[in-house]
């Protein structure tokens, strides 16, 4: 069977993030698939993300991960900015990438904004010979992942998982796009 590594594909903003010597020094969002929106300063506002990596990491390193607002985050937020006469958000993911995508970032900092690592992208040297190893060193550099987030074996299993997360879809604590 061939292993494989199953987890929920967030409704968020993705973002990459650039780690020279353990540090963020960048955060973009994907864009068009060539060129994304520096968001650097806003990222730096985000508690959920680490800007210095905990332990030995390469030189060089681009995480990928996902921005977004938790369900409860989001109605209160709403409920806020409707007490305020200000603009609500049509849903959480537009809540996220809204905040996200401030000039101000004393504004994205107000906003109760999470993330989930869930890729690597450009790196100086080798991190991990699995995905499943990937996500652990996220973990371990102090990164959340998905804690949903499985190894599977083989595609039985894959399709448990999915319906597994699609049974439970409506009561988890953020939204999702499907199963990858």
């Amino acid at each position: 069977t061939l292993p494989l590594v199953a987890e929920p594909k967030i409704d968020g903003l993705s973002v990459a993030l650039l780690y020279e010597g353990g540090q963020l020094v960048q955060g973009a969002t994907r864009g068009d698939g060539a060129e994304g929106e520096d968001v650097t300063a806003n990222l730096r506002t985000v508690t959920a993300l680490p800007k210095r990596l905990r332990g030995a990491a390469p030189a060089r390193l681009e995480v990928r991960g996902e921005v977004f607002m938790l369900k409860a985050d989001f109605l209160r937020l709403d409920e806020a900015q409707a007490e305020a006469g200000a603009k609500v958000f049509a849903n959480p993911r537009n809540a996220a990438a809204g905040s996200l995508r401030q000039l101000d970032p004393k504004i994205t900092a107000a906003r109760p904004l999470s993330f989930f690592a869930y890729a690597m992208g450009e790196a100086s040297d080798a991190v991990a010979e699995t995905h499943w190893d990937f996500l652990e060193r996220l973990r371990s550099w102090g990164f959340t992942v998905n804690p949903l987030s499985r190894q599977v074996e083989g595609a039985e299993d894959a399709e448990a998982f999915q319906r597994e997360v699609g049974l439970t879809r409506a009561g988890l604590g953020y939204d999702i796009d499907g199963v990858v």
